[in-house]
């Protein structure tokens, strides 16, 4: 027995004998009862408290009424109705990967905050290499801004290291962050959300923490979930920082010089869990600076870190992740090896 839905039924019926046994074919064309005296397979249709049946081998039935094809074409309907709607609930079923986004160590994400959403991220680096040892910390707040298409957010980053034998140590130059979703992700589409980010001298020049000019920084991340427990990354940025005077190993400041630092990402993510993901990131600095002898110079910082991020508690209105990565410089420039840790809190406020 095969069910279209509630109130409509089609059952086959082997029989050897006439169709007078069910009753007659009301509001027929002709008034008499049609039967039949060969054996032979019928298909009925059941709604309700009447029986229609149809003969699957004999080309010589009488005319169907319009309410028998009303009647076939509800049927029908009905289980069309049923087969849409499963396949509705097997694509609204969530993906392993969709159980934590945004919450990448390196690399940007393109997925602006939901409305009423913030998110506070704590960093926590140690590098290491032949010049320079430490920690350098961050703190971040994202909000959004009249909804999902406009994010505001700041970043306060602190070091705390040895560079070339003397203490670093203080606040950073802070940056205040605007991010618009250009675009949101769908099945053919990838998410970007460009970011501009203002640059403010909070750091001392003296003690190496800061630039001493206001800066420039552009970003474009892209974010495609490809599968159903993968998703690929991908950013490319400038920074740039006009008038920049540096220290020289003489004693004095060196001329005021512009200098420009692109920069590019890409990372895949894979979803062990809805909750556990493991990470492999990649960035790539050309860094410009200016040097002991007052010039410009530039280098190129490449450094790879696989990872796992964890959502330690996951609620609607609140999610807590975790994570650790080790990055590992790839090129002489960039620090040898280290540790990066990851703590964020994801709530809605209002």
């Amino acid at each position: 027995m095969s069910k279209g839905a509630k109130g409509c039924e089609f059952r086959k019926v082997s029989s050897h004998r006439s169709l007078t046994g069910f009753g007659r074919l009301k509001n027929s064309v002709t008034a008499k009862t049609h039967t039949m005296q060969r054996s032979r397979e019928f298909w009925v249709l059941v709604d309700g408290s009447k029986a229609i049946e149809y003969s699957a081998l004999e080309s010589s039935l009488p005319q169907m009424t319009t309410m028998t094809l009303k009647r076939a074409v509800r049927a029908l309907s009905c289980a069309l109705a049923i087969s849409l709607a499963a396949g509705a609930s097997r694509a609204a079923e969530p993906r392993p990967i969709d159980g934590i986004s945004d919450n990448s160590f390196l690399v940007e994400e393109a997925y602006n905050q939901d409305p009423g959403v913030v998110q506070h991220i704590f960093n926590a680096v140690y590098g290491n290499d032949f010049h320079r040892h430490g920690w350098s910390f961050n703190f971040t707040q994202e909000w959004p801004l009249y909804g999902v298409e406009h994010q505001i957010s700041y970043s306060i980053p602190f070091s705390h290291l040895q560079d070339n034998g003397q203490q670093v140590s203080g606040i950073g130059d802070i940056l205040i962050n605007y991010r618009y979703q250009a675009l949101e992700e769908d099945e053919s589409v990838p998410a970007f959300a460009p970011r501009f980010s203002l640059i403010l001298p909070t750091g001392s020049r003296d003690k190496g923490t800061g630039n001493g000019v206001v800066g420039y920084q552009w970003s474009l991340p892209f974010s495609k979930r490809v599968a159903a427990r993968l998703a690929l990354h991908a950013n490319l940025g400038l920074t740039f920082l006009p008038g920049v005077r540096a220290p020289l190993d003489g004693g004095g400041l060196s001329h005021k010089r512009s200098l420009v630092s692109p920069n590019l990402g890409a990372s895949a993510i894979f979803a062990v869990t809805p909750q556990v993901h493991l990470m492999l990131e990649w960035v790539g600095i050309f860094d410009q600076s200016i040097n002991g002898d007052g010039k410009r110079e530039r280098e190129f910082q490449a450094t790879i870190s696989p990872g796992i991020r964890v959502a330690v508690i996951s609620r609607e209105n609140f999610q807590n992740v975790i994570g650790v990565g080790i990055p590992i410089g790839v090129t002489g420039p960039a620090n040898n090896y280290g540790v990066f840790l990851y703590f964020s809190i994801e709530h809605k406020l209002f």
